[in-house]
């Protein structure tokens, strides 16, 4: 194929340092809050995130000025990389179909007559099927998973003073990923400086967190209680009905929930469960402690003496009137502080949640669709105006590095593998007996998708039959809260 010489080329063996990542990143100046060493550990091996923070506007024009390409050739590839950008949203597109169809059984938000029933089994073949989509289509958005054992490690120290508790148990399926860990600045007041002036900090933060649950059943769950309790079934019911008290209205094990927030800060991840509960923190308890035994002990003190002077039916009911008092007084302070925490968690919420449910599923299709394309532009920029082997792909993975890290500042860990398959796949990049690489230039490329798209339809796979058995709608009673489904 033709290749020309070209300017500023991303991969030059003799460039070769390594690792690629570039000079170590720069440690953001301030504090860290405590769970800041907890999130160097988010995940084992290479720490940095396959996320690529920048537009794929961007790239593209940081990619295709004319110095860089043989003669003629920048505006070709322009031209190949907007084919490439909507055949890969295509690709998703279909995807987010199937998924969709797959999830309609689950969907606590769902408006459509339901005409369809599962039986037990298919029902559990289905979620194991949801749950393994969503997990690929989150991989292929390049979050990362962040395991059950590492949520108590974040959770220390929240930022907005609250002190929450999870009980993960209750989950039949949970699944927590993030996308874009870094730090913001914030200030706030300390102990050592006696809350008498403010200290800046860098605040660990989570761009985008996403999560996916679905309770367990109910009898399920009481079984699992009776086992660890070792108590009778009666109890058991009892005590999963009043854990469940605390989760919010409507909120059924039929239903698999998806949620997406941005911006959370690492300390408060477990605020984004329906479980949580607040608990006091301990300086709120010696508060409650102090004021209460203080309160009541001069309650008495002045009851005894009231009781000493005149013991009257009157003095006692006045010395009563006075020692309750002081007892609904504290029990006032504790239930205001109580939903003062609680509000301050739910509007934390609000201004952090993104979308629910489907709306995510949409979301997470349009954002991997756009990861994929920003790493084969990446990659199909090296390939298509040189000569490359598979042997090489090391080189040019930390070359790519590099060329991030000093054009936009971005220490990522780019995923050459992956992006390189998509473009066998799809024909654009063609592996030799060698090893060699043979890539499409950019005018044949981009006539290469424009034929893709011609035999896409023609070629559309028969879904076949699915799962379930039709029923007549007619005959089920219609519960807009999704009671039918159950």
């Amino acid at each position: 194929m033709n290749r020309g010489a070209g300017g500023g080329k991303l991969f030059r063996r003799s460039a070769r340092t390594g690792s690629g990542s570039g000079e170590p990143q720069k440690q953001a100046s301030g504090l860290k809050t405590p769970a800041a060493s907890a999130a160097d550990g988010l995940s084992s091996g290479d720490r940095r995130e396959k996320f690529l923070p920048l537009t794929r506007q961007a790239l593209v024009d940081r990619l295709t000025p004319t110095n860089l390409w043989p003669p003629g050739q920048a505006q070709a590839a322009r031209r190949f990389f907007q084919y490439l950008d909507f055949w890969r949203h295509q690709a998703y597109g279909a995807k987010l179909l199937a998924l969709e169809q797959t999830y309609e059984p689950f969907s606590p938000d769902s408006d459509l007559l339901i005409t369809r029933k599962f039986s037990g089994a298919e029902r559990i073949k289905l979620q194991a099927e949801l749950v393994e989509q969503v997990r690929s289509l989150l991989v292929s958005a390049n979050f990362t998973e962040i395991h059950a054992s590492q949520i108590e490690i974040l959770s220390q120290g929240s930022f907005y003073g609250l002190d929450l508790q999870v009980d993960l148990s209750i989950f039949d399926e949970v699944a927590i990923f993030y996308r874009g860990s870094s730090t913001r600045k914030e200030t706030r007041r300390h102990v050592r400086h006696l809350y008498l002036r403010k200290q800046n900090i860098d605040l660990p933060i989570f761009r985008r967190l996403c999560i996916l649950f679905k309770l367990k059943p109910f009898d399920v769950r009481v079984s699992e209680v009776m086992a660890q309790l070792k108590c009778e079934r009666r109890k058991a019911e009892r005590l999963v009905t009043a854990m469940r008290k605390a989760l919010p209205p409507g909120t059924n094990s039929d239903f698999v929930y998806i949620k997406l927030f941005k911006n959370i800060p690492h300390t408060d991840i477990e605020m984004v469960f329906p479980n949580t509960r607040v608990r006091f923190r301990m300086a709120d308890k010696l508060k409650f402690g102090v004021t209460a035994s203080s309160g009541l002990g001069m309650g008495i003190a002045g009851a005894v003496t009231k009781f000493a002077v005149a013991i009257t039916p009157f003095g006692l009911a006045g010395t009563a009137v006075a020692v309750g008092g002081v007892a609904a007084r504290q029990v006032t302070s504790f239930i205001g502080q109580r939903n003062k925490y609680l509000m301050k968690m739910a509007q934390n919420l609000y201004f952090h949640t993104m979308a629910d449910n489907r709306g995510v599923l949409t979301l997470l299709a349009d954002r991997a669709a756009e990861e994929d394309v920003k790493e084969e532009m990446l990659l199909y920029s090296v390939l298509a105006k040189q000569t490359a082997s598979i042997r090489d792909l090391d080189e040019i993975d930390a070359a790519i590095e590099r060329y991030l890290k000093t054009t936009y500042g971005i220490d990522a860990n780019y995923d050459i593998d992956d992006a390189l398959k998509r473009l066998i796949d799809d024909g654009i990049v063609k592996q030799m007996p060698d090893g060699t690489l043979d890539t499409l230039p950019p005018t044949l490329a981009a006539k290469h998708i424009d034929a893709l798209w011609d035999s896409y339809l023609d070629n559309l796979p028969d879904n076949g039959p699915s799962d379930g058995q039709e029923f007549d709608p007619r005959l089920a009673s219609i519960d807009t809260t999704g009671a039918e489904r159950k």
